[in-house]
């Protein structure tokens, strides 16, 4: 498929912090794409160099074939952009929002009544039309946020956490959206800190931490190439680790477990082996490994710190 991003040792400094640390990757057509990490990742610092609204500190930045720093009003004509932070205008309708937003990239006036009702019966919104931005809830301003952000039919969306704050239900209708659109055809990529969006949504991913690229891959691939089909997390008191971490030794599987505060993580273990250690925890969770458990392992610390 053709490469609608590409990225070669991208490096992005506010003075003498570095926040992306010489990052190489590629997104290709019709892809859904994350960056995952933690805030402070460098995700959103990487989205923003993008869209074309932070320069380049290093290395090069490719996004529809052209060059982020020589042709940026060619890259962002052919995006759509969905902010983390809501920056819809208070003073205009949700129709009006959309209606204006369409001006700035030169839609005849004869299309963008078209391409705001198909936007508008998209996200549900369309008996919210005349609406003021005040009296939406919180999941109606985030769907109105993408509906805008595909008015110009852009060629690659950017969503900067895209469902930050919102209530399950909402997440859901937004996540359902997404799918429908990359069904449809429309790359886009997403940062997030959220591992199960990061799964259900997206073909491939980027780990990020401190700006470096931990690992790279489908979300399924990475967990069973880093910590297999299983975990097992040991909670236990403070004054119990010595003594346990003592017992897992003893086990031969010091290496394979990890310790994140209180919480001690086993990955693939043999049941024989948890039966044996189940009774020294104050509580045992045996589930499926997840993208986060990939980040405990690769950092030590939780996605959400």
């Amino acid at each position: 498929m053709p490469t609608v991003v590409e990225a070669r040792n991208l490096v992005k400094k506010y003075g003498d912090f570095v926040a992306v640390n010489g990052i190489d990757f590629q997104i290709r057509e019709g892809e859904a794409f994350a960056l995952l990490g933690p805030n402070g990742a460098g995700k959103t610092s990487t989205l923003r160099m993008m869209g074309c609204v932070s320069p380049v500190s290093g290395g090069s930045l490719h996004v529809l074939g052209q060059d982020v720093m020589r042709a940026p009003r060619g890259v962002k004509a052919r995006l759509g952009v969905v902010p983390q932070r809501e920056n819809l205008d208070p003073d205009l309708t949700v129709r009006r929002n959309l209606e204006v937003y369409a001006r700035y990239f030169d839609i005849p006036r004869s299309l963008v009544q078209t391409r705001v009702r198909e936007v508008l019966d998209l996200f549900h919104l369309q008996d919210r039309e005349r609406s003021p931005i005040a009296s939406l809830s919180e999941g109606m301003k985030r769907r109105l946020l993408i509906a805008r952000g595909l008015i110009n039919q852009p060629s690659l969306l950017i969503l900067d956490e895209p469902t930050t704050g919102l209530d399950p239900q909402a997440r859901l209708l937004v996540w359902q959206k997404l799918s429908y659109l990359q069904s449809q055809g429309t790359t886009f990529v997403l940062s997030t800190h959220n591992m199960d969006e990061a799964t259900q949504l997206c073909n491939r991913l980027i780990i990020m931490h401190l700006g470096k690229i931990l690992a790279e891959g489908a979300p399924a691939e990475l967990v069973r190439k880093h910590v297999g089909k299983e975990v097992t997390e040991f909670r236990l008191f403070p004054d119990e680790k010595p003594a346990f971490i003592e017992k897992l030794k003893q086990a031969g599987l010091g290496g394979a477990s990890l310790e994140v505060g209180d919480n001690l993580y086993l990955f693939d273990a043999h049941p024989e082996t948890l039966g044996s250690l189940s009774h020294h925890a104050r509580q045992t969770v045996h589930r499926q490994a997840t993208l986060e458990d990939v980040f405990l392992k690769l950092t030590g610390r939780s996605l959400e710190e």
